[in-house]
């Protein structure tokens, strides 16, 4: 069994860390406890130079790092970490009389493959301007392009409910897969359920039970890879790896983020500090009520409102699934601190130099290991694991915040089921 976290972003995106390179790609992967992990962003010209030079292609499909290249970690972190040729497009086109923002996330398998992709889409739009290039032509046409020149290769919609850039996104999205897709839509084999949603939320659609619910970070700095994740039991290959998330054998589950730290899990209107709920939203006919404009309707509320179950509804076919708190904030919540601060980092390294890496802390290890490290911690991870956490939902751009302890925050969240 191995964790991957197949979307990230490299140096080359907006609004992404100078650090975001192979080296330290493999370090903090090796700390979190992701075995695979996403290239990111094969499209940049220059990225795609980087990983030519510093990565090895291990003829399975998948890369190591060059060995020069490595950097250090604690002995009780150290893994063999693969990486999977991956990157982000953004189409932005016309249909149906709407604008169309939608992210496409590609894994493919070969440096060749990869180059071909590149120089088709290319044609299209400039790639080395953003490591997450903008096209202005049909998600399904840039998927066409895709599966003719690579067939090998897997489109997976990325963040499938964001607001602003998802094929469900409540400004910009459709209301089906097959809207979007058309003849090509039993090549969708998987969508990515993004930040402020979760599995539950998403079973509430009966379109999407043919389709696999994956979760990734979308990392744009090394201590984000592994804040979601997927759980594979596999052979550790390129084939093995796209074969499991098309017919779920070797699939079994995923690691998610409390989707109310997600920062589009609610309505409202960042700007004026006004989150609601869709009722809320709803009942003041979509309007802030402190400056009255349109607010921005998140991801619970479009579950609402293409939903055909009710909530809470389980199909037979669903897959289980682990929610965490990244170790930093609950060291931080602890130290009554900023995730930022000195004394927050040095004992998060503590707990993985003691403990092992980071999932094996959140998922795997005996309380009474980590409650000789730290008692109070020891509580927190139990407490996490149980699901008794107090959350604050995120809204319009606005991260939310999940807390083990401390009666603040508005809401108890009642136990989760044991993945392990």
């Amino acid at each position: 069994m191995f964790y991957a976290d197949l979307h990230i972003h490299s140096r080359f995106s907006r609004a992404t860390s100078k650090e975001m390179i192979p080296e330290v790609i493999e370090q903090w992967a090796q700390l979190k406890g992701i075995k695979l992990i996403g290239t990111g962003d094969f499209t940049h010209p220059e990225w795609l130079r980087e990983i030519e030079k510093k990565l090895n292609e291990e003829g399975n499909g998948l890369f190591t790092l060059k060995k020069q290249y490595r950097l250090d970690v604690p002995d009780s972190c150290k893994e063999d970490i693969f990486f999977i040729l991956s990157s982000e497009i953004s189409c932005i086109y016309q249909k149906n009389n709407k604008l169309r923002k939608i992210h496409l996330l590609i894994l493919s398998p070969s440096l060749r493959d990869v180059t071909k992709i590149n120089h088709a889409l290319s044609q299209i739009g400039s790639l080395g301007s953003d490591g997450r290039p903008i096209l202005g032509v049909d998600a399904k046409e840039v998927m066409k392009i895709i599966i003719d020149i690579s067939p090998s290769s897997m489109i997976i919609p990325a963040h499938a409910w964001t607001p602003h850039f998802s094929v469900f996104g409540s400004q910009s999205g459709f209301d089906s897969l097959s809207e979007c897709f058309e003849e090509l839509t039993p090549y969708i084999y998987a969508i990515e359920t993004g930040l402020s949603s979760d599995p539950p939320m998403n079973w509430r659609l009966s379109e999407l039970d043919r389709v696999l619910l994956v979760s990734n970070s979308d990392a744009h700095s090394p201590t984000k890879i592994g804040r979601e994740a997927n759980i594979f039991d596999t052979e550790m290959n390129y084939n093995a790896i796209t074969e499991a998330i098309k017919i779920r054998k070797g699939f079994l589950g995923t690691v998610e983020f409390f989707p109310e730290e997600g920062k589009y899990h609610y309505d409202g209107h960042r700007s004026c500090g006004v989150r609601l709920s869709p009722k809320e939203t709803i009942k003041r006919n979509y309007l802030c009520p402190v400056c009255g404009k349109k607010v921005t309707v998140g991801v619970m509320h479009r579950v609402e409102v293409l939903s055909d179950r009710p909530e809470g509804f389980k199909p037979p076919q669903a897959l289980p699934f682990k929610s965490i708190i990244p170790l930093s904030e609950i060291i931080a919540e602890i130290k009554n601190s900023s995730t930022q601060s000195k004394s927050v980092f040095d004992t998060y390294m503590k707990a993985l130099y003691k403990l092992g890496s980071e999932y094996n802390i959140l998922l795997h290890k005996d309380l009474k290991e980590i409650e000789k490290f730290d008692s109070k911690l020891a509580e927190a991870i139990e407490r996490m694991r149980e699901g008794k956490v107090y959350v604050e939902a995120g809204y319009d751009g606005a991260y939310g915040r999940i807390k083990v302890f401390g009666e603040s925050i508005e809401t108890e969240i009642k136990g989760q089921a044991i993945l392990f």
